[in-house]
This record gives structure tokens, C-alpha cells and sequence, in this order.
């Protein structure tokens, strides 16, 4: 099992939001010295440009750039990632994976970027089991399960977020599988070791720890201990 540490980017700072709302924002300081923390465990990192994933256009790819060029670290990244250009921009920086949200339910498109790009991955954003669109201000009906079922003939890699637990350290709740052999990697109120060894259990192949890590709640060094037993 992956771990991937978060690093949520607002205004070029380090920040983690209370269930993605805006308004419940705390500053955890640059983000490039907390990557470089980070580099000294893992090589690769999960990135949120914020401000992309609320005005529908990477607005911190320079900060991601400083962070590939300063650490040397893979990066996966999502946020506002809704026209072919901003993620070939992304790609051109030397991110690794480009993360879909909103836009991904455009099949046209996400066929036509599946084939130009490697690595791309759909992010199943849900709450109360359904999916949320436009940085998880915009709810729909459609479940997380059908969303799967809709677009795993064009995607290999997955992530599923629970929104409602982002943030929030309450633990990850019961997860029952439902999709493949594809690459899922979970994120959402992770707040333990118990969480990760619950979610390898249960067949994610990779955890993102965003919280968790910055309040002291979970020390990378052993996670990644854990997981190796």
C-alpha cells in the first residue's frame, strides 16, 4: 500500500480545510519547506490546488514546479483541472498523474486526455455516498458506485474521497468494496494507523494523510513501518 502525504495549496500556502469549506481554513505554512520534510520518507506527494479547485483553473502550479524542482519528489495533482490545457500545462512541469474530478464525467474528454497522457486518475468525490462537482460545492444524484460503473472502461486509477471526513480526524467509517483491479486510493478523516491497516484490508492500494500528519496525530515514519509488517 502507497502513502501519500497531502499538501492542500491556497494562495501559495500550506493549508487544510474543514470538509472543503473555504471559509474553515488553517495555515500550516510553505509549502515548499513542508515537502521537503515530507522527501525524507516518500517520493511522492498528493497535491490540492485549492484555489484551482474553486475557480476551475490551476491557479499554483509555480509552487508545485518549485516543489518537483526542489525535491525531486513524483506529484499527483488535482484541482480545477476542467480544459485539456491546464493539464497539459501540469504535465509539462513534471507533475506525474493529473487528477480529474468534475470534468471526468465528460467521457468525450476524458477519453480524449486518457489517450494523450499518462497517468491520469479520476477522483470520486462523494458525501453521504453520492457525488459532490465543482470543488464539492455542487451535489448531484449520481452514487459513487454508479460513477465507478460509468467510467471504469476509461480509467485505470481511481481516487474515492469522502468528503464529509475531510479534515476532520473522525476515522474512515465502513468501506465496502466495490470496484476492481484498478488503482483506488483513499482519502477522508484518516486520524490512525488502525484507518490505514482498516483500508489495506479492504483492498485500497494507496492512503492519502493530510491532517492527521500536520496536528501530530500520525507520524509518517510509522506508517510506513506499520505497513511493512
Amino acid at each position: 500500500m502507497e502513502v501519500y502525504p497531502a499538501i492542500d495549496i491556497m494562495s501559495g500556502k500550506a493549508v487544510r480545510l474543514y470538509k472543503g469549506r473555504k471559509e474553515n481554513v488553517k495555515v500550516y505554512g510553505n509549502p515548499v519547506e513542508i515537502a521537503e520534510r515530507f522527501a525524507n520518507y516518500v517520493d511522492k506527494i498528493h497535491i490540492v490546488d485549492l484555489d484551482g479547485a474553486f475557480t476551475g483553473n490551476p491557479q499554483n502550479l509555480d509552487v508545485v514546479k518549485e516543489i518537483i524542482d526542489k525535491t525531486g519528489m513524483k506529484v499527483q495533482i488535482g484541482g480545477g483541472f476542467r480544459s485539456y490545457e491546464s493539464i497539459a500545462k501540469a504535465y509539462k512541469i513534471g507533475v506525474e498523474n493529473v487528477i480529474i474530478g468534475t470534468k471526468a464525467f465528460d467521457t468525450e474528454f476524458l477519453e480524449k486526455v486518457v489517450r494523450d497522457f499518462d497517468g491520469i486518475t479520476v477522483s470520486l468525490d462523494a458525501r453521504g455516498g453520492k457525488i459532490v462537482l465543482k470543488g464539492w460545492v455542487e451535489e448531484s444524484s449520481l452514487k459513487v458506485e454508479e460513477a465507478y460503473e460509468m467510467l471504469k472502461d476509461y480509467i485505470d486509477r481511481f481516487i474515492y474521497t469522502a468528503t464529509e471526513k475531510d479534515g476532520t480526524l473522525t476515522g474512515i467509517g465502513n468501506i465496502k468494496r466495490f470496484w476492481g483491479k484498478e488503482e483506488f486510493i483513499y482519502a477522508g478523516g484518516v486520524s490512525s494507523i488502525d484507518d490505514i491497516l482498516k483500508l489495506k484490508g479492504t483492498g485500497f492500494s494507496g492512503v492519502i494523510i493530510g491532517k492527521a500528519l500536520y496536528e501530530g496525530k500520525i507520524k509518517l515514519q510509522e506508517v510506513l513501518e506499520a505497513l511493512k509488517c
